[in-house]
């Protein structure tokens, strides 16, 4: 049975190998974007994407070509590879995350907690004004090289599951179709009776009972000047938005109920300080305990619902490999551990040569 490495050698990212690698990634505050080619399954050529994402993509020097080598190996030796996906996949979509340091928290933003939204009418106004107001620029974002290569690993067979702990469904935009761990925002759930509904259905009623709101929120996408259209609203990992309280207090912001039972209505999304739902937490500890390999992406492996699934892959002997930017919980049960940007590391997976279709 393999055992961890607790004196874990982060692999240093050599600078010597940047000339190896594509222009466009010599300049380490630059972030790139792949485009996935349908028709030949590869990658194509790098293409500097706007500089804005810098604000929230932490900054790392690119992979080394030996990285690039021992995570090709990794993957290729695995017949039984799962993957865990954090919120640093989509920070290079243009979604922030909390714990990086360009992340939410280094702004002093505190997330709506489980109990804070059960314990107060207020709060959930709060919550909701906020969410519809980030709901269409939160769904408008598509999904960057990490989630396209991860679903050409997946056609080709070399990923049996995937879990994630996001909630803004960019896997099943690129085409997988993972556990959501911490479920999504793109569904409504009653707290009283369990019903679940579509949240652009949510959306439609939200806009109904409320049209000022609706009004002020289309000026502000709109762009048409004006303090009430253009206050300073900052997109957060759960689809809210950083808004201060004056705009939603003005009037009464009205909160649609369940249709079923008249009861509250919240994004089906683990809060802080809530549960992971008992029949999706065994499923996910199934997959990570049948995997032979395990892989860690973008993640800081914070939660403890998330630790429990690394822990239980290594308590099985498989080894497990990290990529993420920055220290991680999991890091002493890692195998190895790449420091570097996962958009630039798995897209050049893909192209480093055919990899052998697992038998069983």
């Amino acid at each position: 049975m393999w055992k961890p490495n607790h004196s874990i050698r982060c692999l240093q990212l050599q600078t010597g190998a940047r000339n190896k690698l594509s222009p466009c990634l010599l300049n380490s505050t630059r972030f790139c974007n792949y485009a996935t080619l349908a028709a030949t399954g590869s990658v194509a050529v790098p293409q500097e994407i706007s500089s804005s994402l810098n604000s929230i993509v932490p900054d790392s020097p690119p992979p080394s070509q030996s990285d690039l080598q021992r995570l090709y190996d990794f993957v290729n030796d695995s017949k039984r590879l799962v993957v865990i996906t954090g919120a640093g996949t989509s920070t290079e979509c243009g979604i922030p995350d909390y714990r990086s340091p360009h992340g939410a928290y280094s702004s002093g933003f505190k997330p709506m907690t489980h109990q804070d939204f059960i314990s107060s009418e207020q709060n959930r106004r709060r919550y909701w004004a906020r969410s519809y107001a980030g709901w269409r620029r939160f769904i408008s974002a598509n999904p960057g090289p990490t989630y396209l290569s991860l679903a050409q690993l997946e056609a080709k067979g070399r990923v049996k599951g995937m879990i994630t702990q996001n909630v803004d469904r960019l896997h099943y935009k690129a085409g997988s179709k993972p556990i959501e761990l911490h479920g999504t925002t793109h569904e409504v759930i009653c707290l009283d009776c369990g019903d679940m509904s579509d949240r652009y259905l949510f959306q439609n009623r939200v806009k109904k009972l409320n049209p000022e709101w609706a009004k002020a929120v289309e000026a502000l996408e709109s762009g048409q000047p004006g303090s009430d259209a253009s206050f300073g609203m900052r997109i957060r990992p759960d689809g809210d938005l950083d808004i201060h309280e004056k705009f939603f207090r003005k009037g009464n912001f009205i909160i649609p109920e369940c249709k079923k039972c008249n009861g509250t209505l919240k994004p089906n999304v683990v809060f802080f300080g809530d549960n992971v739902p008992k029949p999706r937490v065994d499923l996910c500890m199934s997959l990570a305990r049948s995997a032979d390999a395990l892989l860690v992406v973008g993640s800081s492996v914070m939660t403890m619902s998330a630790l429990r699934l690394v822990r239980a892959a290594a308590d099985m002997g498989s080894p497990i490999a990290i990529l993420n930017i920055g220290p991680t919980r999991a890091d002493d049960l890692a195998h190895f551990k790449i420091n570097a940007r996962s958009g630039e590391v798995l897209p050049r997976l893909l192209n480093m040569g055919s990899m052998s279709v697992p038998t069983s």
